[in-house]
């Protein structure tokens, strides 16, 4: 969850640096009047123990800060936003497209925060090798001349507000308010990613604008108030490169390819701020860890958090069930090590089923022949957050759901179909692309605040399907 800049992916990223080069332009026509480019892929170098120790004491620090505080008549659809696993399993990012004519961005999805920013042609620092959006590019931004800023663990991001055409996976919102970002704390965007796109509720929006789905949702677009992802596993997997093939996002339904059985849904504990649902039970070889009572429950499914954070005493309850776990200290302080020969079972519900988190997902990171960091820690929010965050270590463990009406998010089993993309080193890595509009809303996105190397389009671009942007349209 981002919150603020959901990326706690951005310390990830400003760690694993190595990013693939840009693809060259060789279009390549699919048959289906999408257009792609072939890709390159280089390996990741081994990270140091020092880089590992301070990625994790990085991570920790940046979401305790990020915590802390259609029209009737229209045709309707659904549409599915191809993703890129980053770092392996770092970051989730797929792509958006901004103004008139459209340019392409790669963003961070974010379930944990509300805002959407992206770094600015002018960027004085931070900026350095990234797509950056050229306002004087956009026939159809307009400039609120409002300031924007949003302070992180890490380093911070301010600038402007403003308005323009925001595409993505087949819907369009005008007059879509975002920040304009040309101060960047160095580190926190690494190409090819050149934003955050918030998809939490707007009440917890810095900016006080309505997020893109909100509109989108509010505005009758979809055939039906969710949308839902599924995440694919690279964590610890040889030969694997900075970039691959990151599972889907999908706005207006969900495809049933990808899971098997009933979704399983939990009411949101309040009308809707973050995604926050009730824990009711978590497990450790099959024991009952302690997970507090009342709001000490709660937790934000968040796919911006790369990791699970929960209340000290709960996380050491947990630990305590794992044999000969120690707590950490050093840039370690708040993770736990344990035995690397040991395979951890874990188990959390949220009223209902049991869910597994593979050992695959809990083996963070191994510091020595003998010890491992588990991706549980220990974390500290506001008065006004959520004691636990679930982030990807769970999330790439199932098909989740995130329902705008009644408040609600969904888990599901994932089906073999979607399984078998996890460590799949032959899968294509998608690249941003430009697709046609297939449902539009209009000036829904309200504000009540208290060298550029993107894709542009063009006669032709405008046409293409895109490989990130499959539509399915339905009348309404």
């Amino acid at each position: 969850m981002l919150s603020t800049y959901p990326l706690c992916i951005a310390v990830l990223l400003a760690i694993s640096t190595d990013v693939i080069a840009a693809p060259q332009p060789r279009p390549r026509t699919t048959g289906t009047g999408v257009m792609s480019m072939d890709l390159k892929r280089r390996a990741m170098p081994p990270k140091t123990l020092e880089e590992k120790a301070q990625w994790a004491k990085s991570h920790r620090e940046l979401l305790h800060t990020k915590y802390g505080r259609v029209l009737p008549g229209r045709k309707r659809s659904s549409g599915t936003n191809l993703l890129v696993n980053q770092g392996t399993d770092s970051s989730f990012y797929g792509s958006l497209a901004i103004g008139t004519p459209a340019v392409s961005y790669n963003v961070i999805l974010d379930t944990g925060s509300a805002d959407m920013w992206i770094a600015d042609s002018s960027c004085i620092s931070g900026c350095d090798s990234i797509p950056t959006f050229d306002t004087a590019d956009s026939s159809s931004y307009t400039n609120s001349s409002e300031s924007f800023s949003i302070t992180y663990g890490s380093g911070a991001a301010a600038g402007v507000l403003g308005a323009d055409t925001i595409q993505m996976a087949g819907f369009s919102v005008s007059n879509q308010i975002f920040a304009v970002c040309d101060q960047v704390s160095s580190g926190l965007l690494s190409d090819p990613i050149s934003g955050l796109l918030g998809l939490a509720w707007k009440t917890i929006a810095s900016s006080g604008a309505t997020p893109f789905w909100q509109a989108l949702v509010s505005g009758g677009a979809w055939d039906s108030p969710l949308m839902a992802f599924q995440l694919t596993r690279y964590l610890n997997v040889n030969g694997a490169s900075q970039l691959e093939n990151g599972g889907s996002f999908t706005m207006g339904a969900v495809n049933s390819s990808l899971f098997t059985g009933d979704i399983e849904y939990t009411d949101l504990v309040d009308d809707g701020s973050y995604w926050m649902i009730p824990i009711t039970s978590l497990t450790a070889q099959g024991s009952s860890a302690s997970i507090g009572s009342g709001s000490d429950a709660y937790a934000a499914i968040d796919t911006g958090t790369t990791l699970v954070g929960g209340p000290s005493d709960q996380i050491a309850s947990f630990y305590s069930l794992i044999p000969d776990a120690t707590a950490g200290t050093g840039n370690y302080e708040g993770y736990y090590l344990y035995p690397c020969d040991t395979t951890v079972n874990v188990t959390v519900s949220f009223g209902g089923k049991s869910w597994s988190i593979s050992n695959d997902d809990f083996l963070l990171q191994q510091i020595s022949n003998s010890q491992c960091v588990g991706a549980f820690f220990e974390f500290s929010g506001g008065s006004n957050g959520p004691a636990w965050i679930f982030g990807d270590t769970f999330l790439k463990n199932v098909y989740s759901v995130f329902r705008y009406d009644t408040p609600a998010v969904g888990f599901a089993e994932l089906s073999t179909v979607a399984s078998a993309m996890n460590g799949n080193l032959e899968a294509e890595v998608p690249s941003a692309t430009i697709g046609s509009v297939a449902a539009a809303v209009s000036a829904t996105s309200t504000n009540s605040r208290n060298s550029n190397g993107a894709l542009r389009s063009s006669s032709s671009l405008a046409i293409l399907g895109a490989i990130v942007a499959t539509v399915v349209f339905f009348s309404s």
